[in-house]
């Protein structure tokens, strides 16, 4: 296929959703680094968002798709895992979405030494309240933890920062 361009495959992409997440794209979450075209063949750069994440197998699946559906035959997908995928990369649009969804974003509040960073009190996505604590390091999947609105006595995730 001739004459496509960067601008039609990021079009593309953006309907390819995180299998995890399925109201945020691949695009919301920041893990499409480039889009090389070359000829009839297109290559997607990508960096998970965990070294080893299992939604990757589907998100490569889903990005194939996407475009072999509007005639591209070769499609090439590259990990690439330096440097390694943080929630900075995610878009504000991608950070809403999440909240509507009901689930917290990741707001990161200062870098400190050695590279760790502290978050900014936890808000609850149904209410706004910050009166919030963690009931769980370790959610549904990787890049969440647990926790509860200690005003509205919900349950929510939070997408973790890093």
């Amino acid at each position: 296929m001739e004459g496509i361009s960067k601008e039609e495959v990021y079009g593309w992409l953006s309907t390819v959703t995180d299998p995890e997440v399925p109201v945020l794209t691949i695009l919301d979450l920041g893990i499409v680094r480039d889009v090389e075209i070359s000829g009839d063949s297109v290559k997607i750069l990508i960096t998970p968002t965990y070294s080893g994440c299992p939604a990757m197998d589907v998100i490569s699946i889903g990005i194939r798709m996407a475009l072999m559906s509007r005639g591209i035959g070769k499609v090439d997908i590259e990990l690439k895992l330096s440097p390694a995928w943080t929630t900075d990369w995610m878009t504000e649009e991608g950070k809403q979405k999440l909240k509507a969804y009901g689930i917290a974003p990741p707001n990161r509040k200062a870098f400190q030494p050695l590279g760790l960073f502290e978050e900014d009190k936890v808000s609850c996505p149904r209410c706004g309240s910050e009166e919030t604590e963690m009931v769980s390091q370790f959610g549904p999947t990787s890049c969440k933890a647990l926790f509860k609105c200690l005003s509205c006595k919900e349950p929510f995730e939070h997408f973790k920062c890093h």
